[in-house]
């Protein structure tokens, strides 16, 4: 399985961003489609996954800003990130869990100037 991730880049604060991830290999019918983020000096956190079947979660820090999609046709993973900030600025990850497997894409950085 390979994931890869694009559209990051520099944006104003209040301004928007929309990232992309295609994932292809062997991808199971369940499982949950995510995006995570780690800015420097912390730790990896989860920003908004979405499991087969549409139902979301988002970390509360990004609610009514972000939304997470998915396409299972085209096996991408979308986030649409408005109304950005500097507490926003972070390496942007897109993730796989199936079985018991997380797969991983290369990071896509999201820097938001103030």
């Amino acid at each position: 399985v390979q994931l890869q991730a694009s559209g990051g880049g520099l944006v104003q604060a209040g301004g928007s961003l929309r990232l992309s991830c295609t994932v292809s290999g062997s991808i199971y019918r369940i499982n949950v489609m995510g995006w995570y983020r780690q800015a420097p000096g912390k730790q990896r956190e989860m920003v908004a996954r979405i499991i087969a079947g549409g139902a979301t979660n988002y970390a509360d820090s990004v609610k009514g800003r972000f939304t997470i999609s998915r396409d299972d046709a085209k096996n991408t993973i979308d986030l649409e990130m408005n109304n950005l900030n500097a507490a926003d600025t972070a390496v942007y990850f897109c993730n796989l869990k199936q079985s018991r497997y997380d797969f991983w894409g290369e990071g896509t950085l999201v820097t938001v100037s103030s």
